[in-house]
């Protein structure tokens, strides 16, 4: 235990009274005046938590909740024995039933719309009404249709693993609950693996057969086929295929979408088909309007939008990865007033502005660190009638939020969606439309 008003140092065990719920999955906690964010635990529990990380100077503590004093009454028994302290770090919340993991995502959303986004009490009152399952898993489990696993070298030989949290160590696995049955009906888990395979991507599509792409260590070569992983200083190079990548195909509301087995798709079974219904409902696209589809991926959005807005309307989807929008461009051949570009967004939005172009509604659906001021303000400078943005983490929609109202959009809508149930991500599907003060 450490002693009176000394700061904490990894390895300390403290008793703690559990807080409210923070973005990144864990629950805020505070030992004689020193904060500390506690995973596997609940709001209004006590416990006892072991310090795992000291940071910023001593200005934050990370630590796992390795003994429950005082539950709460949404507490369960994990059902993966991989679940956690010092554990696989996939999942955060199956501590937690599913209500109460829906019910703290929500409240992180409203956290972040409040403090980043700068919304009041009543707008956000107004706007997060909860956070919704997504039709297509089981109870929260098996519905990861897309798994990257790392190889262990070590006592059990090179098998396939998941990573514990924070960590590059791998811990192996026979099984992932939360992955799809395609995913687990490949065998890979559990089963050695050859030498220079440091990694498996493992995709089990909504049509067709699971595949399993092998990966080795990267030999200057950037991976083909998906949106590029940053990595910081110090961190491990991303591993690439050895060998081709093969294609999938993925069918939502009558449309089949080929595209690389690393390419961006959405990994919970329902949530394309979900999000695409959403956006078509809140943009309402009419014949004849301008439609801009940003970060468009393989075109999920754009096809449907083409076929909205007909021969007498344009859609333009933009992507930045080469491959992806090459089969954007593909999906979108049998509608000619439709194209894909290849390009990041920002440069795609100048060149809209310089041609004098507007657009009467658009869609994007950024990556985590979300869209950022100058994309906002561009799609502002357009003059749409509707924006519809797809979020995969709500701080950033915050961030981007409080730029759009800057440049005169308002946030009208929201839908807090649970396309990632046992993680703690979250997704939002957006809609602002100009505002009419």
């Amino acid at each position: 235990m450490p002693d009176p008003g000394e700061g904490l140092d990894v390895g300390d065990v403290v008793t703690a009274e559990v807080g409210a719920v923070a973005h990144g999955g864990h629950c805020v906690a505070r030992h004689e005046g020193q904060v500390l964010f506690v995973r596997h635990a609940l709001p209004g529990e006590e416990v006892r938590a072991a310090v795992t990380e000291v940071g910023g100077g001593g200005r934050f503590v990370r630590a796992d909740a390795v003994e429950v004093l005082v539950p709460s009454p949404d507490r369960v028994v994990a059902p993966c024995p991989w679940a956690g302290p010092g554990l696989c770090g996939g999942c955060d919340w199956q501590h937690a039933t599913l209500e109460a993991q829906r019910t703290l995502k929500a409240q992180v959303v409203a956290e972040q719309l409040r403090r980043i986004g700068g919304l009041t009490e009543e707008q956000v009152g107004a706007l997060v009404t909860g956070c919704e399952p997504v039709p297509g898993d089981r109870e929260g489990l098996r519905w990861r249709t897309r798994v990257e696993l790392a190889v262990t070298a070590g006592d059990d030989g090179r098998v396939p693993g998941l990573r514990v949290h924070r960590s590059h160590h791998v811990l192996p696995v026979d099984d992932c609950l939360i992955a799809a049955d395609g995913v687990v009906a490949t065998g890979v888990l559990g089963r050695p693996v050859p030498a220079g395979v440091v990694g498996l991507d493992v995709v089990a599509p909504g049509t067709g057969s699971p595949v399993v792409v092998p990966l080795g260590r990267p030999d200057g070569h950037g991976p083909g086929g998906r949106r590029a992983r940053r990595r910081g200083r110090g961190r491990r190079p991303a591993p690439v295929p050895l060998g081709p990548v093969p294609t999938v195909t993925e069918r939502v509301d009558g449309h089949d979408f080929t595209l690389s087995a690393r390419g961006f798709w959405q990994v919970h079974p329902g949530a394309a088909a979900t999000f695409s219904d959403q956006v078509l409902a809140w943009l309402d696209p009419q014949p004849g309007e301008r439609a801009l589809d940003l970060y468009a991926g393989v075109g999920l959005f754009a096809v449907p939008l083409a076929e909205r807005v007909g021969v007498s309307g344009t859609v333009v989807a933009v992507e930045a990865d080469a491959e992806a929008a090459t089969s954007a461009g593909r999906h979108l051949a049998p509608y000619p007033w439709a194209r894909a570009v290849a390009a990041p967004a920002e440069r795609a939005l100048a060149d809209v502005a310089a041609a004098g172009e507007r657009a009467d509604v658009v869609v994007l659906d950024p990556p985590r660190t979300g869209a950022g001021p100058q994309v906002v303000a561009s799609v502002a400078g357009l003059g749409p009638r509707a924006v519809v943005y797809v979020a995969c983490d709500p701080a950033a929609l915050a961030r981007d939020v409080a730029a759009a109202r800057e440049v005169g959009l308002e946030l009208v809508g929201l839908r807090v969606l649970d396309a990632f149930p046992m993680p703690h991500h979250v997704e939002c599907l957006a809609l602002l439309r100009p505002a009419t003060s």
